[in-house]
């Protein structure tokens, strides 16, 4: 039998809280969601001044990072490069950039999604969040 890590509580904190700071170091205000491995719901956060649909979209992104193993930008580049049936996709509703999964040990252990701000900003707090944790 095969074993591999898995976010606890102490770890989705540092995530938080690396997340957080990135986006208050450039006021940007943003949602943002960390999810474990299967796409379930671990932390959410929505800074002052954050959009109400960013609590939406913010775990939407996580949970298509953390299902699909890869970065959800990579779904929005298959989209927008005329791939347009992949909107079909089950259980994938959040194929914008700013979705990124964390890697421990080689295996995907959940993903931060962020929403708010410009995607690639959305990309950069989660990293940071991630980075914070160790794991990026």
């Amino acid at each position: 039998m095969h074993t591999k890590p898995y976010l606890t509580l102490e770890d989705v904190k540092k995530i938080a809280a690396g997340a957080e700071a990135e986006a208050l170091k450039n006021n940007w205000a943003v949602s943002f969601a960390i999810v474990d491995d299967g796409g379930h719901l671990l932390w959410f956060q929505r800074l002052d001044g954050a959009a109400p649909a960013s609590s939406h979209i913010a775990p939407a992104k996580a949970r298509t990072a953390a299902l699909g193993r890869r970065e959800s930008k990579l779904y929005e580049d298959v989209i927008n490069n005329g791939r347009m049936s992949f909107l079909s996709a089950p259980e994938l509703e959040g194929m914008l950039e700013g979705g990124v999964p964390v890697i421990a040990g080689g295996h995907v252990i959940g993903a931060v999604g962020v929403s708010g701000v410009k995607s690639n900003e959305d990309a950069q707090i989660a990293k940071a969040g991630i980075a914070a944790l160790g794991a990026a």
